[in-house]
């Protein structure tokens, strides 16, 4: 393994050089440290020590994503931040959240989901609050994961992907009746009363959008 080392504001280190062999066993050592992010790309490894803010908005985020769910009454499979890789195209990431919505059904009481054979997840969130120096967007393109919503602490983006590149999108769709300004709106709100206050809001809203 060879190459710099380049650490971003002390939670990013850039390795250069990395076969996927070491790679799958970073993996493998890291799983017991969740705090830990990795994603590789063709020999490049990237290691992210999320801070506090990061892990903040992906939970509020994925709250968001499961109310939507039970209140249009149809089921999700909540993968959290799973490993997604594949060797044929030397690609791995962690989601921040990741959920099957459509295509549920395919993975309900599985423990083995493999993206060699199985469909990717409908719906990626992914925080950018401490930009990646990798190209995120570029893995979960190749890896074929259908929406991507990233938030940088400012904005919410939704990307859908079309013949290979994500595209953004005003509204989502693996869950149509959110738009990138309601979710960001309510992400906003968040700070003006308590976590469960707010989760109470955002259902009353959704009952409201559907009656």
């Amino acid at each position: 393994m060879t190459g710099a080392i380049a650490p971003k504001q002390h939670e990013h280190v850039i390795l250069h050089g990395v076969c996927w062999s070491t790679y799958e066993a970073l993996v493998r050592d890291l799983e017991s440290e969740p705090a830990k992010r990795l994603t590789y790309n063709q020999g490049i490894l990237e290691i992210m020590v999320p801070l506090p803010p990061h892990e903040q908005y992906k939970k509020r985020i994925g709250r968001l994503v499961e109310a939507a769910t039970e209140e249009l009454g149809i089921e999700l499979a909540s993968l959290g931040q799973v490993t997604w890789k594949r060797q044929d195209l030397e690609k791995g990431l962690e989601p921040d959240r990741c959920y099957y919505i459509q295509n549920e059904p395919s993975v309900r009481d599985r423990s083995d989901i493999d993206p060699n054979r199985d469909l990717p997840p409908d719906l990626a969130i992914e925080i950018d609050h401490t930009s990646s120096s990798l190209d995120r967007l570029v893995i979960y393109a190749a890896l074929g994961i259908p929406e991507v919503w990233r938030y940088d602490g400012e904005k919410l983006t939704i990307y859908h992907l079309f013949k290979g590149a994500y595209n953004p999108q005003e509204a989502s769709v693996a869950l149509p009746i959110l738009s990138a300004e309601d979710v960001l709106r309510f992400l906003q709100a968040r700070q003006r009363s308590g976590e469960n206050a707010w989760l109470r809001e955002f259902r009353q809203w959704m009952r409201a959008q559907l009656s």
